[in-house]
């Protein structure tokens, strides 16, 4: 688009479907979202939460999606450099999961497949559903970087990944060792904890009792796992439980397997909870393999790794975990062990991709050593150098993670992801851990791989090119902020931050935004089982993509969940019918008039200045609400704005101008503040409804090639004028209280009324004598009057504004006593507005914490309406005579 384009007419209505498409390809061939063609100018970049390869995008990413790109389009229309870049996730488990399912509908396994032609399906699958994501985010409006475009196991990524493997290995803080850690049994994989969702299930608590070995009596131990006893390795007691103290360093003989275990003293036990005995199983349960290591207690696995008991499950060896529950359960009443059965409500841990009851078990993993990065962590974020949290409240939920971080368990036991670059020597029985690929006929390289959060957690600077001193890297890290839902803060961001601070000695972004949750109307979680998700693109296809950003964004406050409402959807489509069909009036009215033409030396009109003003305090408020990330409060600023001050006030007012053939130069002057305002209305407007934004600006006479590009408006002092919203403010509270007044006893706007004004002073009395056309048009009045000394008519109808009274007389309309009535709600609702300020105004703690200028406007709030109150009185007096 060339520069001064010619104005266009605009169609009757708003097309989304056309528009969006149009646009966006526009976008994409002009490169107008690409970084570093600003060489001079200060950066800012988003580096986007990679979503997963595992399918279409839900409502909770569009949320966080259009946060990020809000704010990407303001700071480039502000003249950054800014970088948004995208990519996407391969998920692990998540991804694998899915490919293996579709392969069990052909009838066929991995295992058939083998692991290099298994490999190739998921790559196929990947590339389906990168193209899917791409094609979502172009339907959603998103300004991304296609050109930096990066996927956690591209080559790049890859080496990143090996580098900081290694580099952790060699400084001892990656491990290989037997601990217990969170199993699927069907996906046959460790698990983080991010993977393991916690139901509550109605259970049942099973009351053992362990007899003696030298028969003087028993030991009541409760579980909610008994098929775990069979691996037991001790009783544990509290060492100063008066009730055990004999007990400790006997043994009892296991019911079933007739293993002779120990009991055994340690301040792990609470000895107030329940019997004050605990059944020791190091190899399935994490509590108690810490027990075991420091009693060096044998670890012995009752299962292997599909939740089939082994043979150190004696009799019950080939049993699926809970067959074997079920008969154990039978086998030791019948032995008279089992003694109660407890109806039991508890949290049960299930993987979030099976579906699978998760069991605790003890396996040979890879673990990265916390303590030392969370230590580098806490002592960053304690100094001031760490990451700043929005809403604050998140900071403690982080630091408490951090403070209390376990060892975190990174390989699984998958062919989809980094493999793990450790290899081992068949002959000698060494491990090398490298950076490039070893060969050799006796090497065979660690069959697992990562957990795909070890990728993620690089995601900030791998992204940029790190380990290579790139300029990318060099540019556009650290990254400002990180958009992200609160429900990944320990397992993403954290790790984000520790790694960061490892590996670039810096915090990785600026600011983490937590937003929250994206919930159905009632409230609740959105889920497959439930059938109550929504698909963004179905959203965009009914109600346009701009609707569903504004909605999605405007609903949003940071770290609180929203609620998804259709109707709020709507209202959002009409929101921008209504900035369209302005517009739309607006160019029909401007003659190739540009925003560039205007001139505020000139005599503009009061409501001229007046538009100018507001416009200008919106300009100031939005910009400071976006950088703030108070994005609720924005769209409540632009709504006022747009729907209240230009549409519905401004543009009436205008038109007396406009359609004004006698005085040429205020026609001008108001055309040139039209353009004007609906150029800067639509930059504004542009982060949130990017496509109508675009539509409309491209319709407007205007310099540069996309509003995309187009400068943030700024604020200005020359365009204040408190004198002018004064005057309209009058203006305007008189005219809304002649409609109410017509509302009230039914008197349309077709039927003129006469009316006259009483002014509190002389300056008022100027303002309406100054704008009698404007009152005779906008109340209708057949005969208007104004003066100083004008008393109030027998039978009229009242009101009572700031620095006027109206007298209405509506002979034969009114009646009397409903006039009367009516004054007393409004003598009751006055009255009530002095009563809350004078109790505000009591309050101390809101006297010494509020500015001077917010407890001045206050006072002269309670004031006006006391004023108003005493008027209204009077009135009354008047009418009852």
């Amino acid at each position: 688009m060339s520069e001064n384009q010619t104005t266009t007419a605009m169609p009757t209505t708003y097309d989304p479907k056309a528009a969006e498409q149009k646009w966006y390809d526009y976008w994409m061939q002009g490169k107008f979202f690409e970084a570093g063609k600003r060489p001079e100018a200060e950066t800012y970049t988003i580096v986007i939460p990679p979503p997963n390869v595992t399918g279409m995008l839900h409502i909770g990413h569009a949320l966080d999606f259009t946060l990020q790109d809000i704010l990407i389009r303001t700071k480039r229309m502000q003249g950054f450099d800014a970088l948004w870049l995208p990519g996407t996730d391969h998920a692990g488990i998540a991804t694998q999961t899915r490919v293996e399912q579709k392969l069990r509908e052909q009838g066929i396994s991995r295992y058939d497949l083998g692991r290099e032609a298994f490999l190739e399906k998921v790559w196929e699958w990947k590339e389906e559903y990168a193209d899917t994501i791409r094609g979502q985010w172009a339907k959603m409006g998103l300004s991304l970087d296609y050109s930096r475009e990066r996927f956690t196991l591209d080559e790049g990524l890859s080496k990143a990944v090996r580098e900081v493997f290694v580099r952790l290995y060699e400084k001892g803080l990656i491990y290989r060792g037997k601990k217990i850690i969170n199993w699927d049994p069907a996906a046959r994989t460790a698990l983080s904890d991010i993977e393991v969702e916690h139901k509550e299930v109605n259970g049942h608590l099973y009351h053992l009792k362990y007899p003696l070995k030298d028969g003087s009596g028993s030991i009541t131990v409760a579980t909610t796992r008994p098929e775990t006893m069979l691996g037991d390795s001790a009783v544990a007691v509290h060492p100063e439980d008066d009730r055990y103290k004999h007990l400790i360093g006997k043994f009892i003989v296991l019911p079933i397997i007739g293993r002779e275990i120990p009991i055994i003293a340690d301040e792990y036990v609470d000895k107030e909870f329940g019997s004050g005995a605990v059944k020791i199983t190091p190899a399935h349960d994490p509590n108690d393999f810490e027990v075991g290591e420091r009693h060096s207690l044998p670890q012995i696995i009752v299962m292997d790794e599909t939740g089939t008991m082994n043979a150190e499950a004696g009799p019950y060896q080939g049993l699926d975990r809970f067959d074997c529950r079920k008969q154990l359960v039978l086998d030791l009443q019948e032995q008279g062990v089992c003694v109660e059965i407890e109806d039991h409500v508890h949290q049960v841990g299930h993987s979030e991709r099976s579906g699978a009851v998760v069991e605790p078990y003890l396996s040979t993993q890879w673990f990265v050593a916390m303590k030392p990065l969370a230590e580098a962590a806490i002592a960053a974020q304690k100094a001031g150098k760490g990451v700043n949290f929005v809403p604050e409240r998140f900071e403690k939920i982080y630091m408490h993670w951090i403070e209390n971080v376990r060892d975190w368990c990174i390989s699984r036991q998958l062919w989809w992801g980094h493999r793990i670059p450790a290899w081992y020597d068949e002959a000698t029985g060494e491990m090398h851990v490298s950076r490039e690929d070893m060969a050799g006929d006796h090497l065979s390289q660690d069959n697992d791989v990562l957990d795909t959060w070890f990728s993620s957690a690089l995601w900030p600077f791998s992204t940029l090119g790190w380990p290579d001193e790139t300029e990318d890297l060099k540019r556009f890290y650290p990254t400002d902020v990180l958009v992200t839902g609160y429900d990944i803060i320990y397992f993403w961001v954290a790790r984000m931050i520790f790694t960061a601070l490892e590996f670039t000695e810096q915090p990785p972004f600026k600011d983490v935004l937590i937003h929250g949750l994206v919930r159905d109307s009632e409230g609740q979680k959105m889920s497959k089982s439930k059938g109550n998700g929504v698909d963004p693109l179905e959203v965009i296809e009914k109600y346009g993509a701009d609707a569903m950003r504004y909605m999605i964004s405007t609903s949003s406050t940071p770290g609180q969940d929203l609620r998804f409402r259709w109707e709020k959807v709507e209202q959002a489509r009409n929101f921008a019918n209504k900035i369209w069909n302005a517009s739309r009036f607006a160019l029909m009215n401007l003659e190739g008039v540009k925003a560039e033409d205007i001139d505020i030396t000139v005599n503009l009109s009061t409501a001229d200045r007046w538009i100018l003003h507001r416009l200008n305090e919106t300009v100031r408020e939005v910009t400071r609400q976006i950088d703030s990330y108070e994005f609720g409060e924005t769209g409540r600023s632009l709504y006022n704005f747009i729907w209240d001050d230009l549409c519905d006030w401004y543009i009436e007012f205008a038109k007396l101008s406009l359609y004004n053939t006698e005085d040429e130069a205020a026609k001008k002057a108001t055309q040139s503040v039209l353009a004007y305002v609906l150029d800067r209305t639509q930059r504004l407007i542009h982060p949130f409804m990017p496509y109508i934004s675009e539509e409309i600006w491209q319709h407007l006479p205007h310099v540069g090639d996309t509003i995309t590009l187009a400068e943030w408006p700024v604020y200005d002092a020359a365009l204040e004028a408190p004198d002018a919203v004064k005057e309209m403010e009058l203006l305007m509270e008189m005219i809304r209280a002649v409609r109410n007044i017509r509302a009230e006893v039914n008197v349309p706007m077709s039927k003129k009324i006469e009316m006259q004004i009483k002014p509190s002073g002389e300056a008022e009395a100027a303002i309406m004598l100054r704008n009698e056309e404007f009152i005779k048009r906008f109340c209708g009045t057949s005969k208007l009057e104004t003066g100083l000394h004008i008393s109030a008519p027998e039978k009229s109808m009242t009101a009572i504004l700031t620095g006027a009274e109206l007298y209405l007389p509506l002979a034969g309309l009114i009646d009397i006593a409903q006039e009367i009535v009516r004054l007393e709600k409004e003598h009751q609702h006055l009255n009530t507005e002095v009563e809350r300020i004078e109790k505000k105004l009591g309050n101390q703690g809101f006297v010494a914490k509020a500015p001077a200028k917010v407890i001045d406007e206050e006072r002269a709030k309670m004031n006006d309406y006391a004023d108003k109150r005493e008027k209204v009185l009077a009135r009354i007096a008047e009418l009852r005579g």
